[in-house]
């Protein structure tokens, strides 16, 4: 096992998009994580279309493939005493718990926070819940699209105000198993201070408003609710998408020197006061679309792009999804793992945000960041192997 974290053991009870997201972060980084299922299984594996069938035939969910590498798999029914025993025996031996029950799921089954602390004073805990785990609506199912809706997201995504939009992907459990993984990492640097454990909470609704950004500071602040603005950001002009020759382009003039760059390269009067400032170029918003899009109409996007590159005007295109994994960048920032599943053989998945880089005396760098990845778990399939770890490897925590 490569990695920064190499050697430390996260137990895995969650499913879904939020908590798997976590545990896999901390799998890149190199911690054995065991996925803990259900006997159904974890609900993304039965999420789709799109499935893949492997030589046997069985079908496998391209959404559980996509957040669930450097796993290993074990189904436990923990209302049995058997397998509640076998948790048991991974919480002593564990450094990470991570859990997505419904606040206070796990209490029912007998692992409330005395009971773990009690088997691995050591152990630091991770739960996610949709809308926190206190206040009035603490027992609130959490899913992505509803929370998107009630932590204000939808209102700012989206063409215009009466049609609110949905991120593309699920971003609030996307962003919760960021937070979490996080707090995870601040939790053992705590332990290595104390010597015990911790709680770490973050929810679906907490990750979203912290995410608001100036838009949050927009209301708290400022009085002003921010609403959807299509491909035109609120706040900077010119910044968005606009209609070229055969195509569109996007530009980011982020201060007045770009926008003085821009008119350079494109012959467009610098000195006209409706654009003097970006105050001004955001209040005359629509005549200055308007005039950059009569002036782009004439350029194809690769040529569009060419010039506002040698002018020093931030800008690019906007991709499918093959061309980005086809795109020699991506590839050169190891977005693309490859792995060897035990039935589908070779596939690639996407890859860390993260890469490391240990450098020497000189300066020299030397890149860390794990490459050798275990593919997504199928269902049970390191069961055997698990329980025999267990009998040979002692606790932590002596019973």
């Amino acid at each position: 096992m490569t990695g920064s974290l190499a050697g430390l053991l996260v137990v895995d009870l969650t499913r879904a998009l939020a908590g798997p997201q976590a545990a896999m972060m901390l799998g890149d980084l190199g911690a054995r994580v065991i996925k803990v299922e259900s006997p159904a299984g974890d609900d993304t594996r039965s999420w789709g279309p799109p499935f893949v069938r492997t030589e046997d035939g069985t079908a496998e969910s391209t959404y559980f493939l996509s957040c669930n590498r450097n796993k290993e798999s074990i189904a436990l029914d923990l209302k049995r005493d058997d397998d509640a025993d076998v948790l048991a025996r991974l919480i002593r031996r564990a450094d990470v718990l991570m859990e997505n029950f419904k606040p206070g799921g796990l209490r029912r089954l007998g692992f409330g926070t005395e009971e773990l602390m009690e088997l691995n004073p050591r152990l630091v805990v991770l739960s996610i819940s949709g809308f926190g785990h206190d206040g009035p609506e603490a027992d609130r199912a959490g899913y992505d699209q509803i929370a998107q809706g009630e932590a204000g997201l939808m209102s700012l995504t989206g063409p215009d105000p009466a049609h609110p939009q949905r991120v593309g992907v699920p971003i609030a459990d996307l962003l919760a198993g960021m937070n979490g993984a996080f707090g995870v990492l601040a939790a053992l640097r705590e332990r290595d201070r104390t010597g015990r454990g911790q709680i770490v909470r973050t929810s679906l609704l907490a990750s979203v408003v912290a995410a608001h950004a100036f838009q949050g500071t927009r209301w708290t602040v400022a009085g002003e609710v921010g609403s959807a603005q299509g491909n035109q950001h609120p706040t900077i002009a010119p910044y968005g998408l606009f209609r070229c020759a055969g195509g569109s382009v996007q530009i980011a003039c982020g201060n007045d020197a770009m926008w003085h760059r821009l008119c350079a390269a494109f012959d467009i009067t610098a000195d006209d006061p409706r654009y003097a400032t970006n105050a001004d170029r955001l209040a005359h918003r629509d005549s200055l679309t308007a005039l950059l899009e009569s002036v782009f109409a004439d350029h194809a996007a690769d040529e569009l792009l060419r010039r506002l590159a040698d002018a020093g005007i931030p800008a690019g295109r906007v991709r499918a999804l093959d061309e980005v994994y086809e795109w020699e960048q991506t590839r050169s920032q190891r977005l693309l793992v490859d792995v060897e599943h035990e039935g589908l053989g070779r596939i690639s998945l996407p890859g860390s945000a993260l890469r490391t880089f240990s450098v020497d005396p000189a300066g020299a760098e030397t890149e860390t960041t794990r490459v050798g990845h275990r593919p997504p778990p199928v269902f049970d399939a390191d069961a055997d192997a698990i329980r025999e770890w267990l009998d040979v490897v002692p606790p932590r925590v002596q019973s």
